[in-house]
């Protein structure tokens, strides 16, 4: 056989062998012949051989730098406009249909080198693996945006032509019609949706037959559908909570994105299985996918927006309902956690929210967080830095008891009147759990485990005003200054709603026990007795024929009563002699009980009259005991008015403010005040409603302050403390504390926490009664 012509006929038939990837002969007999010659000759193994190391130089240094070579250098634009996004689209299809022709001639040539041995199958496999490998190889940096180019204007173009009810239109709508389409980006009368979509499906075609669909293609698409999602998601739902949306982003999934990734890899398979059952896979694993993907972004839209949640709640119940769906699905309460936290610390805990809304935001954040998370650990772990912070406000305690007793923002009059149902209904779930005791669930996974450890005590059903009094975790504070605020409205308002006071009172003994509550009974039985005193003295004629004005006395039982401040009020020697006049009056009716008068506490009606005027008010005794001495001398110095009325000069300065206001009283100069008896001039009061007579500024407290009173609480102990440091020399902080609890446990009940006691003692280290040196405290030597 000749050799030279052997070789001729090998290098018609592979042309590769020349550097040649295209076909140029095709002469099935004489290929069949050469085949046989070439077997005969035992050189099959040598030529495949031969053949397939030179399909994979062409595919090396050929076909794919020429793949490459369609786009651009220096890819990777920041944004794309729509004309760079088509010219991108139309190079990528062009660049892949290129591919395909030189691939197809290839796989030619594997075919016909297959023939030398019909046992070999699998090389068409092995070349589109070589294929996909040098592709990945010399990858240009900024080429997935061309590819991401390319599926997105292909979903454009589905969505316009599969989802949208707009896109099929008659030749004269689209005349009519001069929109632009949504799919190409031309007006609709020349819309290319159709042409586009041939290429489209055309060119996944060519990615699927070389198997190159998902490497090439698979992360861009992936990163485009999780775009489109996060879109939709943004789109759908964003600031929205009356309403459930995950079904319908289910549908939408399923319906807009797993049809169009259907249709995108329809007929993908490998040898081993049939087309159908092969996209059946991918697309069951791709929807398995994008589901948890969906659960995940709606999940965390929403937590991104829990605090409007809360602020919105109940309306927002169907929000929470999607997100404990996606929770349940995917571990997200580490992320709910740290991101509410950081959200209630920048929006709620800080100087300029005041502390009736922080109390409202925390009672709406108890009631959503436990819808979403029944199990409380999720609540006590969000809450805490909120009480921590509401801990260090003055004014929270009273704002509490304000809550529980006025109807207000924060919902706690509401939660009160729940009563004793609440506790009844905690009592059934405690007992739902022990006899479901098969369906029990562990903790939320994800929890830190040092934060569990923590909420092991806590009292996870605990409802919305126990959480609120363990703010500062004592009953007896919240009672304090219950009675403090009842002692202020029995003192100050005239027309006091005893029904409605002795309302809450049960209320509050259903709830925290009579023991705490008996001196507020103590103090609405004073204003029934003082009704029935004052009726008795004003019907006695020897009382009535004397007096020269009413007195109507408020008599209080002192002890049941918190402790008054400590200002006072010297009464003229007539106001005086009307007050004894009704004490002489009490002791004759009582027998061996009589009155202390507190004088600066309460009301007084008067008539003042200016010219030919008269104008009646109703003012606090030191208002009315200023203006009295002003009918007597019209001029006053400041400091003799204050050693007159017993007042202090700062204090005795805003009342006077308070007729100055009104124009009755003048400062002509510095610390000086003449009354005004010009009649032209009208005062303010003429068009004043007697019951604004005394603004709310002018109502001050009777009680002394929280702080004077825990001072005076904290001083019964300090004959204790000076006892424990002369017989032991020295003691620290909390050896101090636990010898003092004994005490209290033995004493009157009163509670005082660590903190306190360290203020406490390190006053007196100021005042130079105790030393404080190694960590002990000593007497002052």
């Amino acid at each position: 056989m000749d050799i030279e012509l052997l070789w001729f006929e090998i290098s018609r038939s592979f042309p590769i062998l020349s550097g040649n990837v295209a076909i140029t002969y095709s002469d099935d007999d004489s290929h069949h012949q050469l085949c046989k010659d070439i077997i005969s000759l035992g050189l099959s193994d040598a030529l495949r051989e031969i053949v397939f190391s030179e399909i994979q130089s062409a595919v090396r240094d050929k076909i794919v730098p020429l793949f490459w070579s369609n786009f651009p250098i220096g890819l990777g634009v920041t944004e794309q406009t729509v004309e760079s996004q088509f010219l991108m689209f139309h190079q990528f299809a062009s660049a892949v249909d290129n591919l395909q022709k030189n691939v197809s001639c290839l796989e030619i040539f594997i075919e016909r080198v297959n023939k030398l041995d019909p046992r070999q199958n699998n090389d068409s496999r092995k070349l589109h693996a070589i294929l996909l490998k040098t592709l990945l190889g010399q990858m240009p940096t900024g080429f997935n945006e061309v590819v991401s180019a390319f599926y997105c204007v292909a979903f454009q173009i589905y969505i316009q032509m599969y989802t949208n009810p707009t896109a099929v239109l008659t030749d004269a709508e689209l005349m009519m019609n001069k929109k632009e389409c949504s799919g190409c980006k031309n007006e609709m009368n020349g819309c290319e949706c159709q042409s586009l979509d041939i290429l489209i499906n055309k060119t996944n075609k060519a990615l699927r037959e070389m198997e190159l669909l998902d490497g090439i293609a698979g992360e861009s698409l992936t990163l485009l559908v999780q775009k489109c999602i996060k879109g939709h998601i943004k789109e759908t739902c964003h600031g929205i909570f009356d309403r459930s949306f995950l079904r319908q982003l289910e549908i939408w999934l399923d319906e807009t994105i797993i049809n169009w990734l259907r249709k995108i890899f329809s007929h993908v398979c490998m040898h081993s299985q049939t087309p159908e059952t092969c996209t059946s896979n991918i697309i069951k694993g791709f929807k398995v996918k994008l589901t948890y993907f969906l659960y995940e972004h709606l999940a965390l839209s929403s937590i991104e927006q829990f605090f409007s949640i809360i602020i919105d709640f109940p309306d927002s119940i169907p929000a929470i309902d999607d997100l404990k769906i996606c929770m349940e699905k995917i571990d997200m309460r580490k992320h709910f956690i740290r991101t509410l936290t950081n959200t209630l610390k920048v929006r709620v805990l800080h100087p300029g929210v005041n502390t009736m809304d922080i109390l409202t935001g925390y009672i709406a954040a108890i009631k959503a967080i436990r819808y979403l998370d029944n199990s409380g650990i999720i609540l006590e772990t969000v809450t805490t830095p909120i009480r921590d912070y509401l801990r260090k406000r003055s004014d929270t305690v009273r704002r509490v008891v304000t809550g529980l007793t006025e109807e207000g923002p924060t919902d706690l009059t509401e939660e009160l009147a729940k009563g004793e149902s609440s506790k009844e209904n905690a009592k059934l779930d405690a007992n739902d759990e022990l006899n479901n005791w098969e369906n029990w669930l562990p903790d939320s996974y994800g929890i830190d485990q040092t934060a569990r450890a923590q909420l092991i005590n806590v009292n996870r059903s605990a409802d919305i005003i126990s959480m609120v009094v363990d703010i500062y975790g004592s009953k007896e504070l919240f009672m304090n200054e219950y009675r403090n605020l009842m002692a202020d409205r029995l003192l100050t308002y005239l027309d006091f709603n005893a029904d409605k006071e002795i309302r809450n009172l049960e209320l509050l003994k259903l709830r925290f026990g009579d023991s705490l509550l008996h001196s507020c009974e103590v103090m609405l039985k004073d204003l029934t007795d003082s009704k029935r005193i004052n009726s008795h003295i004003s019907s006695d004629t020897k009382y009535k024929e004397n007096k020269i004005f009413d007195i109507s006395a408020f008599t209080i039982s002192a002890q049941f009563w918190p402790t008054f401040n400590k200002e006072s009020l010297e009464l003229p020697d007539e106001i005086a002699n009307e007050f004894e006049k009704y004490t002489k009056a009490y002791e004759a009716y009582k027998g061996n009980r009589t009155l202390n008068w507190r004088t600066v506490t309460g009301r007084v009606h008067i008539l003042i009259e200016i010219g030919q005027r008269i104008i009646e008010m109703t003012v606090s005794p030191t208002h009315a005991i200023i203006l009295y001495h002003f009918q007597n001398k019209d001029e006053w110095i400041l400091e003799d008015l204050s050693q007159i009325t017993k007042v202090p000069s700062t204090i005795l300065r805003r009342r006077i403010e308070f007729w100055i206001s009104h124009d009755l009283i003048k400062e002509i100069r510095p610390g000086v005040f003449k009354l005004v008896e010009d009649d032209g001039k009208k005062s303010a009061f003429e068009k004043t409603q007697l019951s604004q007579s005394l603004g709310e500024e002018d109502v001050e407290s009777a009680m002394a302050s929280a702080s004077d009173q825990r001072e005076e609480e904290l001083q019964v102990f300090w004959s204790y403390i000076v006892g424990m440091l002369t017989n032991l020399d020295s003691l620290p902080l909390d050896r101090i504390h636990q010898m003092l609890k004994l005490f209290a446990s033995h004493g009157g009940g009163i509670e005082f926490t660590q903190d306190e006691l360290k203020n406490f003692l390190q006053r007196k280290v100021r005042e130079h009664k105790l030393m404080y040196t190694g960590g002990v405290y000593q007497l002052y030597k």
